[in-house]
């Protein structure tokens, strides 16, 4: 039987809360891309591109760099999961206790294109202001 894309994609998000390198990677074709605003506030505090390459690379910061950032009480609160095609959007608020002992909270909405049952590119969208203020304190001027 042959998952559709949108199960894949829910799989995915189990696999990325679990931060197992093994199974994220599972998840993703090689040559996988992974597009964020740029400058947004994750990718400034841990010194990694808001434009990952590869599969290994955004297993890496899944697996690995997230956890330096967002230290405890992850919270995903999943508001849809829309399938068309090969493209799934899920729309999404975190929360999570930040390195810092801040509350970090901010609305996302992720743009999954899969390709042979791979996830091969994932477009970021939140709100960069407010996970600046949350991360950085202040007024983010980007």
């Amino acid at each position: 039987m042959t998952l559709d894309n949108k199960t894949i994609v829910q799989g995915a998000w189990r696999a990325f809360a679990g931060r197992d390198a093994g199974q994220i990677a599972a998840f993703f074709t090689g040559d996988a891309e992974w597009l964020a605003p740029a400058g947004n506030a994750t990718a400034v505090a841990l010194d990694v591109p808001s434009h990952m390459v590869g599969r290994d690379a955004i297993t890496r910061f899944i697996a690995e760099d997230f956890g330096r950032l967002f230290v405890g009480d992850v919270v995903v609160e999943f508001h849809g999961f829309y399938a068309e095609g090969d493209r799934v959007v899920v729309e999404e608020t975190m929360s999570a206790t930040l390195a810092n002992g801040k509350l970090y909270r901010n609305d996302y909405c992720f743009v999954f294109e899969l390709r042979g049952g791979l996830i091969h590119r994932v477009r970021e969208y939140m709100d960069t202001a407010r996970g600046h203020r949350d991360v950085f304190g202040g007024v983010f001027v980007g």
